[in-house]
């Protein structure tokens, strides 16, 4: 191999025999060997090995220059008998430096093709669990990290590889690293890890290569090697996983990060408060949160190891009576209530990450004493430790109501505190008395409630906030309020009637705040602050009545000033920012603002603010009081009617779209959802400007990974609205047109994210199936919808794209961390999106399952999309009348039959005798394997509920056989369940005859396959006459007997008999049973998958069961494939002699010859360096040996061109010479030449210009050769070639013209035997060059010899 280049060389220590020069070793310095350190040796008793192992060695090399996976792989499991060669049985070491094979891995790591990256990695992982290799050293961490990079590009799926099971690289990497970290000596693998873990956060890394990392490191054996700099590793690690988009994966990788901690830290070597900083790197909505398994396994570990923590100067006692854990969460309590005196008291607010660290700490040790007493086998717990890290923090809530100076600072940290310990919530508790530790928390807060809103009132409404900064204080306490009614609720109504005065004094306050008119020109920061913080109140109060309506809220007196006061207030009202002089803490607060709390930074925000926070009270009062005020008319102003008024506040909508940031709109969607139903008929044009500008708004927040989501779920419930579809519809206006090219732009949009039609049709299937429409609605059936907007569902039964590999990649793994269920924290605590392509088509199923036939409007849905989709079918038939198995077309053609089937037991005789003939016209399509069976099942199942179809299935078979021939196979396929068919028919002998004469001319067809399906059906046909006792058919017995018998006892060794037993053997004849299989795991994954469908296309029963927004129907109680079927493995009977396993068998078998591509510059000068011998070569641009010039001036075709420029650049011509220069930037040109062009000389000579080129290459002591047949033209077998020759070569249609012949010296002709009078003049270039080319050769070694 080419040594590296590098400045310093090991010296290479040979003993090998006279003559016999050792070898350049690849420059790699590795650690201590247990060999010594010589890289290369020879030995003579050792010749043949030592041989076999360098001519394999050097044969892989070499074939790793090249690009070709075709050629490498076949050669790829050589590398198995270099390891039997390079490690020594007796003495388990290595007889080779590890370093020549990394050469070999570096080379495919390195690769630009990644199926070779992949194949090295895999390979390379794989020798630790399949090799019993020593000292792991050799391949060190200076090789193996770099392995680390390679994963990113090279971790997609693997053909075959089931859904939901996980990748080849990521169950092989756990098993590679468990391996060689066991193999490692105890003190190397802490370093290791470390070196590991940091090369981890050098890089960001897409989702699943970070994940199957994760997941090799919590694979390792629990061993204690990383202490605190391993853990801030780690911790930086957690912040490569925060950049990925998918929030599943993101959360596993956290999930299993989390794990390693726990597995590899030796606890003596990092303190708790460096544990306690770590795991808050983990974000409870992904991943650590209380009650999950990860939690739990968390507590065991802190429970096994307290006391054992190396000691902090924060939490070390003198007294041993606690463990440490409750000593650190004592004192950490305590430190963070302790504020020391602050000179800006009103500045802005402290950071959460501390709120958030003590909070879960807290909880933390809570859980562990509560499993401490449980293992103690104590029943009553008497919460001495929790009550202790409550105490403090109850202390300062008790006085916040009575004590007006305690400092804004400690109020802030203990109502941060506060909120944190509220907004905890049971994952496994619907009652949070079921929790015990998480309800004597709340319990002992319950005593500081009067205390707590006493203060928020006070600070809320006594002018106390009056900087930007304090509008975070501001969010800080309307967010406790919430809580706080919750907490009541759930411990003690007792407080209940101190949370109403609360509720009606800060109502009253904040309305008194905004009606209070402003005297001067230029107002206050003050008191724009008041304004903003009372309108915040207002919004809170609104949300609390929307959402607790069992505490009546709505009784207050103050509900009634609210309503007058929201009804009749300016919308969009905007608040001029105050002055600059006047108000220098303005400007400070401006300047001051820094991370996390810069929510206020900027007026601007804050005029969005009260903006938003104006259409959140105008929700509240559009939903709870629709009359708009109108009993309180007093004014020409007030006295506008209904319509009107909804007019004008839409009007405002619109405005207050313009104005808000994307990310504030939501409340104004909601508004408008309420006001368009109302105007639709009055004010088309205004509702269709309403819609425009709603999907303008979210198309454009579709890269916004963020507040997408949330807009647009918002959008779609404004314009889905049942009552806003029903009102379009029945007008049949623009609005119509409108919501239906928004609904086809939505799927568009959907193709490229996924996600979004899921979104849409799962909100239309619920509103329309589960009707919530109140009294006020003018809405009789919301079902009316889904006629009216069909196009929905029949795109939604069909919909799915072909993913890149990339998309399939990160799918397959998603399917794999939701198969792990509740072993993996992040399936419990993420929301699930249903985001993937598949519950598109589970929620339209399932939405067809609940329709009932015996509904008129449900029946006449089912009737129009059936009749839509084989519109659909006959639309992509036409469309391609061929079309590759897994291409697009063959997955719609696919999804519109699998829907067909699940409508078609819904479906009355009269619908059905109407359609049938659709039916059997696809029949006669040419149709992939899956479809056809889908097809054949169809119409078995309509033939056996309605037997009196049948006429219409014979009539199939009369059309003549040029329609039959790409078709018969699969009617003949229906006979063969013929006793299916025959099931409810009472006369069935009619019905035999007709399928014994229909059958029985098949038999005798010229096709092969068309006879062995004819005999199929014959035998099943035949077997229920003999059954039946027909004595008109005993005529025909030993006829159809002897038939039979001579094709079950069919000799020869073809694939005759091969083949009728496995017609035979297949799962649709053999197992398939029509009736007893009809259920959704044989249409969506059973049937899909054994008809070699992409594993894309196979839907799994856990997807129906995880997709809950629509239940399944009470009658698909069958949905289960039966156990016969669903073991079975794909296989097709027309696939002859392909071996099931050949792709394993390619991969594991050693050949004895493989392909072997020659390396150009093989035969350079050795001591030359390769990139001198390549400039040398690029500018020669050819072989000064050669003498030969071909001359194509006259071929005018660019793929003739191309393949002589081939040609010629392999035999080493001097140049070719092409009619002009431009050809070879043809497509087709360079497609033949494979870039030749770049390694041979072109010369350009115009048709006109060839006499004078031919004659100045005369006068040079060329001879000029025209290939072309003439009177006296030479046999190419007789003729010797000149060493200087010009090869003239004549035009594809008319040679070479009369008046250049003469100027030939000489015509070559190529002997030929066939009728067909000449070759194409690439072909006839090619042999006249190859036989130049010959003959040099061997004048050359005949004058060398």
């Amino acid at each position: 191999p080419a040594p590296q280049p590098r400045r310093h060389r090991h010296k290479a220590r040979a003993t090998s025999s006279p003559g016999r020069e050792a070898a350049a070793p690849p420059s790699f310095s590795w650690g201590v060997l247990l060999l010594e350190p010589s890289l290369f040796w020879w030995s003579a008793e050792k010749n043949e090995k030592l041989l076999q192992f360098w001519e394999t060695y050097i044969l892989i090399m070499e074939t790793l220059e090249g690009n070709q996976i075709h050629v490498i792989k076949p050669v790829l499991p050589k590398l198995n008998s270099l390891y039997e060669h390079a490690i020594s049985g007796e003495k388990g070491c290595w007889l080779f430096h590890p370093s020549w094979h990394m050469c070999i891995y570096k080379r495919m790591f390195e690769s630009e093709n990644k199926t070779l990256t992949k194949e090295g990695i895999l390979h390379f992982l794989e020798l630790y669990e399949t090799k019993h290799l020593p000292n792991p050293l050799g391949f060190s961490e200076v090789r193996i990290l770099p392995l680390l990079a390679r994963t990113n590009r090279c971790s997609n799926s693997t053909p075959g590889q089931l859904m939901g099971a996980c990748p080849p690289l990521g169950t092989r990497l756990q098993k590679f690293l468990a391996t060689y970290v066991m193999l490692l000596p105890e003190e190397e693998k802490g370093s290791f890890l470390l070196k590991f873990i940091q090369k981890m956060t050098s890089r960001h890394w897409c989702a699943v290569p970070i994940l199957f990392l994760s997941m090799a490191l919590a694979c390792i054996p629990a061993c204690k090697v990383l202490g605190a700099e391993g853990l801030h590793a780690l911790r930086d690690v957690l912040k490569c996983t925060m950049i990925t988009h998918q929030i599943l994966l993101r959360g596993a990788a956290q999930c299993y990060l989390l794990q390693a901690t726990m597995h590899l830290t030796d606890v003596e070597k990092v303190s708790l408060p460096e544990v306690s900083s770590f795991l808050l790197s983990l974000r409870p909505e992904e991943s650590l949160r209380r009650d999950t398994m990860l939690w739990m396994e968390l507590c065991s570990w802190l429970q096994v190891n307290d006391r054992c923590f190396r000691k902090s100067v924060t939490s070390d006692f003198e007294h041993q009576e606690t463990s440490s854990l409750c000593q650190y969460v004592c004192s950490l309590v305590g430190d963070y209530l302790k504020t020391p005196a602050s000179e800006r008291e009103n500045c802005f607010m402290p950071d959460w990450f501390e709120a958030k660290l003590v909070a879960t700490m807290i909880l933390l040790a809570a859980d562990v004493e509560q499993m401490r007493n449980k293992h103690s086998g104590k029943s009553n717990i008497e919460w001495i430790e929790l009550e202790a890290f409550l105490n403090p923090l109850l202390d300062v809530l008790m006085k916040l109501g009575s004590n007006a100076y305690i400092p804004t600072l400690k109020t802030d940290k203990s109502l941060q505190l506060l909120l944190k310990l509220l907004q905890t919530r049971s994952l496994k508790c619907s009652n949070t008395q079921d929790d015990r530790v998480l309800f004597f928390i709340w319990k002992s807060l319950m005593i500081t409630v009067e205390s707590i809103l006493a203060f928020v009132l006070r600070r809320l409404t006594a002018n106390e906030l009056s900087t930007v900064g304090d509008l975070d204080r501001c969010d800080l306490y309307l967010a406790l309020i919430p809580e706080i009614v919750n907490l009541c609720l759930q411990v003690s109504w007792k407080k209940v009637p101190s949370i109403k005065n609360f509720i009606l004094s800060l109502t009253n306050a904040s309305i008194h705040n905004l009606q209070e008119k402003n005297c001067e020109e230029e107002p206050k920061l003050k008191e724009q602050i008041k304004k903003v913080a009372s309108m915040a109140s207002l919004t809170a109060v609104c949300e609390i009545m929307d959402r607790k309506p069992e505490m009546h809220l709505e009784s207050l007196p103050s509900v009634d000033a609210l309503k007058r006061f929201i009804s009749f207030s300016q919308f969009n009202e905007v608040l001029k920012k105050p002055s600059y002089i006047e108000e220098n803490r303005y400007v400070y607060a401006i300047e001051c603002t820094s991370d996390e709390e810069a929510t206020s930074q900027g007026w601007g925000k804050i005029v969005a603010r009260y903006v938003h926070d104006q259409w959140i009270c105008l929700r509240f009062i559009l939903n709870s009081f629709p009359t708009l005020a109108q009993e309180y008319e007093e004014t020409s102003e007030m006295a506008l009617s209904t319509v009107e008024r909804s007019r004008k506040i839409l009007q405002s909508a619109l405005e207050a779209l313009t104005i808000l940031p994307s990310d504030q709109v939501l409340p104004v969607f909601d508004c408008m959802k309420v006001l368009v139903p109302k105007l639709l008929d009055s004010s088309e044009s205004l509702c269709i400007e309403a819609f425009d500008l709603a999907w303008k708004i979210v198309s454009s927040l579709s890269n916004t990974q963020l507040i997408f989501w949330s807009n647009l779920k918002a959008f779609v419930q404004f314009l889905f609205d049942s009552e806003v579809l029903a009102v379009a519809a029945s007008a049949k206006g623009q609005a119509y047109a409108k919501i239906k090219e928004i609904i086809f732009k939505l799927i568009d949009m959907s193709t490229t994210k996924t996600g979004v039609f899921n979104v849409v049709l799962s909100h239309c299937c619920q509103s329309w199936i589960f009707s919530t429409v109140d009294e006020r609605s003018a809405l009789s059936n919301t079902f009316l919808n889904a006629g009216n907007y069909c196009e929905l569902i029949t795109e939604a039964c069909v919909f799915g794209t072909v993913f890149r590999r990339d998309q399939r990649l990160i799918q397959d793994v998603h399917a794999f961390i939701e198969n792990l269920g509740e072993k993996c924290a992040a399936n419990v605590v993420t929301e699930s999106a249903n985001r993937d392509d598949h519950y598109v088509r589970v929620c339209a199923i399932k939405f067809l399952c609940l329709l009932d036939g015996s509904n008129i409007l449900h029946k006449t849905f089912m009737e129009d999309i059936f009749i839509k989709l084989l519109d659909k079918d006959e639309l992509v038939s036409r469309s391609r009348t061929r079309y590759y198995a897994n291409s697009l077309q063959h997955r719609i053609k696919n999804r519109v039959w699998q829907t067909l089937l699940v409508l078609l037991p819904k479906l009355n005789q009269n619908f059905l005798c109407g359609s049938l003939d659709k039916v059997f016209q696809a029949g006669f399509g040419n149709n992939q394997a899956s479809v056809k069976y889908f097809i054949e099942w169809i119409v078995i199942l309509s033939l056996h509920k309605y037997p009196q179809f049948i006429n219409k299935f014979w009539d199939c078979f009369c059309y003549d056989e040029e329609k039959l021939k790409t078709s018969i196979c699969t009617f003949l396929s229906v006979l063969s369940h013929f006793d299916i068919i025959l099931q409810n028919t009472s006369e069935k002998k009619p019905a035999l005859k007709k399928a014994l004469i229909v059958v029985l001319q098949w038999c005798f067809n010229h096709n092969f396959s068309v006879r062995l399906y004819a005999l199929v059906a014959l035998k099943k046909i035949w077997g229920m006459c003999r059954m039946l006792h027909v004595e008109e058919f005993e005529a025909l017995t030993p006829v159809i007997e002897s038939s039979l018998q001579q094709v079950e006892n069919m000799h020869g060794t073809g694939n005759a008999r091969r083949n009728w037993q496995r017609i035979q053997d297949h799962f649709f004849f053999a197992t398939f049973h029509p009736l007893e299989d009809y259920n959704l795991e044989t249409i969506f994954y059973t049937l899909p998958r054994l008809s070699e469908l992409a594993e894309d296309e196979w839907i799994s029963l856990s997807k129906f069961d995880r997709f809950t927004d629509i239940p399944f129907s009470p009658a698909f109680q069958w949905y289960h494939s039966r156990t016969e079927l669903r073991d079975l493995k794909p296989s097709d009977w027309s696939q002859q002699d392909m071996g099931s396993n050949s792709a394993e068998t390619d991969s594991q078998t050693e050949w004895t010859d493989v392909q072997k591509k020659i390396i150009p510059w093989k035969n350079s000068t050795p001591s030359l360096d390769l990139e001198t011998v390549l400039q040398d070569r690029a500018a020669k641009l050819g072989k000064s040996n050669s003498r030969l010039i071909v001359v194509a001036s006259l071929i005018d075709k660019p793929t003739n061109l191309g393949g002589l420029c081939r040609t010629s650049e392999i035999f080493g011509a001097s140049a070719l010479v092409v009619g002009s220069l431009h050809y070879i930037q043809d497509k087709q040109f360079q497609h033949l030449s494979v870039s030749a062009e770049q390694w041979l000389p072109l010369v350009e000579v115009k048709p006109s210009q060839l006499v004078d080129y031919l004659q100045q290459k005369k006068t040079e002591g060329y001879t000029i050769i025209g290939v072309e047949q003439t009177a006296k033209s030479f046999d190419l077998t007789e003729y010797c070639f000149p060493e200087k020759s010009l090869l003239l070569l004549g035009n594809e249609h008319e040679g070479i013209p009369a008046n250049l012949i003469h100027h030939l010296d000489v015509c070559v002709e190529i002997p030929q035997q066939g009728i067909i009078r000449s070759l194409n003049v690439h072909v006839s270039g090619a042999l006249l060059i190859w036989e130049y080319t010959r003959q040099q050769v061997i004048k050359c070694d005949t004058n060398s010899g």
